[in-house]
């Protein structure tokens, strides 16, 4: 069938430095301003598992320090795959020692996730 839906959500990490956090906080934006409904309602598909592919794109900093399960755990239905590429913010943040800061830095992550129906 295609793709059914294509939404975009924008995650931080104020302190920490931690791109993988960005990248699920994200991923939930993109999520929590969609519902899949019309998978059942109109496609008629029950079970959200087969026949349903998830695509995520995530923009961050430094990709090669995501962790992608981590990301994936974040997409409650179908079969889920995550790329990461070379994208988002670093930008100058506040250093705060007890919050458990390497340094001043913000991390932010931009995340595209498609739903892609697949008809056998």
């Amino acid at each position: 069938m295609g793709r059914y839906i294509i939404e975009f959500g924008m995650g931080t990490d104020f302190h920490g430095q931690d791109v993988t956090k960005a990248a699920c906080k994200a991923v939930k934006d993109a999520v929590s301003r969609s519902c899949l409904c019309g998978l059942d309602e109109i496609l008629g598909i029950s079970d959200l598992n087969e026949g349903v592919y998830v695509h995520v794109i995530c923009a961050v900093p430094r990709p090669a320090e995501v962790d992608i399960d981590r990301v994936a755990a974040q997409l409650p239905v179908g079969t889920v795959d995550v790329r990461v590429t070379e994208g988002g913010l670093h930008v100058p943040g506040l250093y705060v020692p007890d919050f458990g800061d390497a340094d001043d830095s913000i991390e932010a992550a931009l995340a595209c996730v498609e739903v892609e129906i697949r008809k056998e």
